[in-house]
Order: structure tokens, then sequence, then C-alpha cells
């Protein structure tokens, strides 16, 4: 083999080697560009005597999340999605009617938003035990979202414990 033929295998697995990582870095970047913009979207409940209390929805990610869907639950029988109809039909019985806050299918939740999705303001253990009662114990909330580059998947429950 001559010096030609071995300089020019050289360079052809310098560029294949060349090509192999360059398409490996890319696909690391967009990897971590994704994860820089994930949302990662909470619920909680707080129940501090005076303050607004109930059902908190807190974007502690580093991108705002998308709303695919919701599903509302309480006492084990789906009502449907967390909007409007099913938030009153929710708040109807009850003696006490918390605010309510609710969103459709693919609204934007903004990074660093923390807002009440059901809440009384006020509250008060005594007067407001039915509310309470209501978001600790009988009622389950699931948002499911994604990132502004979709197809994620991500969920979070808020959960009874029954």
């Amino acid at each position: 083999m001559s010096a030609d033929s071995i300089t020019a295998v050289c360079a052809v697995v310098i560029a294949v080697a060349s090509l192999i990582v360059t398409v490996y870095q890319t696909h690391a970047m967009r990897r971590h560009n994704r994860h820089s913009v994930r949302p990662v979207l909470q619920l909680r409940h707080s129940w501090y005597e005076g303050r607004t209390a109930g059902i908190r929805l807190v974007n502690s990610g580093l991108g705002p999340a998308v709303v695919v869907d919701s599903t509302l639950t309480v006492d084990g029988t789906v009502i449907g999605a967390w909007d409007k109809p099913n938030a009153d039909r929710v708040r109807e019985h009850l003696s006490v009617r918390p605010h309510a806050v609710t969103f459709d299918h693919g609204q934007v939740i903004a990074t660093d938003s923390d807002q009440y999705l059901l809440s009384v303001a006020g509250f008060d253990r005594n007067e407001h035990a039915e509310v309470e009662d209501l978001i600790t114990r009988r009622l389950t909330l699931t948002i499911r979202y994604e990132s502004l580059y979709g197809g994620e998947n991500y969920t979070t429950v808020l959960r009874s414990p029954r």
C-alpha cells in the first residue's frame, strides 16, 4: 500500500469520526435545550388560618407548560375536565362557594406561575371545613401537559388519600 493510499484511508476515517461526533453533539444539544425549558407543574393544597387557602398550581420549572388535558374526579366519579362548568358542578352544593380559576386545552401556564385553582379567602377552619374536606379527602385533579416542544406527556396529580 502506498503512502497516498494510507493518507486517503486515514482522511476518510477522520472524516467519518468527525461526522459521528457532530451528530452526537447535535443530539446532546437538542436534548439539553429541551431539558432547559422543561416545565414542572405541581398541585398543592395549603390551609393557613386567615390566608387564602385551597388548591395551588405552581410551575416551578424553567419553561412554560402547555395544558393538554385535565381530569376532575370527586368521590371516585369522573366529573370531566377542569373547566368552568365542571368547577361550578363541584362548587354548587357547598355552603361556602370557593373561587375557581379554570383553564382550557392548549392554555399556557407561564414559568413561575403560582395561582389558586380552587380557593377561599381568609381561611377559617370551622367556616370552610366543607371546602377543606372536599379538597383534601374527596377530590382528585390530574393535569397532563407538555413543554413548548411538545410530545413529552408530563402529568401532575392532586390526589385525595382515599
